[in-house]
């Protein structure tokens, strides 16, 4: 089985890209919304977080206070560091398990994180990572979340990508009929970087 990272910065589409993947059949494991999946499942999480980091991270209801968690780790450098001690060990035991439990010829991580984590190095055989131009990232990520621009950049400026672990890149700067086509032509075109490792 091939297993492909799909990685970008906020706002540049990779779940876009994983989407139309899903579409044609392909599974996808998407760091993000599995993690806070694990919060729920792993109940050791959020009170080892806590500890960590000295501060409550619990809503009334006992559940995980996403914003306050979120707001912590993008302002404070130290405390994302602590987070991902406790955290990605858990993640890639959970991404491994995942993988041998795929079948199917081709399989997709989606995360934006992972590629800079050396933890998680040799996880993917193949990086591709979309890309957009920052401004038209800001103007995404405003407009889908209600961010202001100061929150998407200093989120932004949180991001790193190690270029030179990168196979291809996926540009996403036009309308989602030249995504769709672009991932075509990435992902499954007998003539692509790609086709070649799929055929192996």
């Amino acid at each position: 089985m091939l297993t492909i990272l799909v990685t970008g910065g906020i706002g540049s589409g990779k779940s876009a890209v994983c989407a139309l993947l899903r579409e044609r059949g392909v599974p996808v494991y998407d760091c993000d919304s599995r993690v806070k999946e694990l919060y729920l499942i792993r109940k050791e999480l959020v009170p080892s977080l806590e500890e960590a980091l000295g501060c409550p991270l619990r809503l009334p209801d006992g559940t995980l206070d996403k914003a306050r968690l979120a707001s912590l780790i993008f302002s404070d450098p130290s405390a994302r560091e602590t987070l991902e001690g406790i955290v990605y060990p858990i993640l890639k035991e959970d991404l491994e398990s995942w993988k041998q439990r795929q079948k199917a010829p081709l399989a997709v991580i989606e995360s934006a994180l992972i590629l800079s984590k050396p933890m998680f190095d040799g996880v993917a055989d193949v990086v591709v990572l979309v890309e957009a131009s920052e401004q038209l990232r800001i103007q995404r990520v405003m407009e889908r979340d209600g961010a202001s621009r100061e929150e998407v950049q200093r989120r932004i400026s949180a991001q790193h990508f190690p270029l030179e672990k990168v196979n291809l890149t996926l540009v996403n700067e036009d309308t989602p009929e030249a995504l769709s086509a672009a991932v075509e032509r990435v992902f499954f075109d007998k003539n692509s970087y790609l086709y070649k490792f799929i055929e192996d």
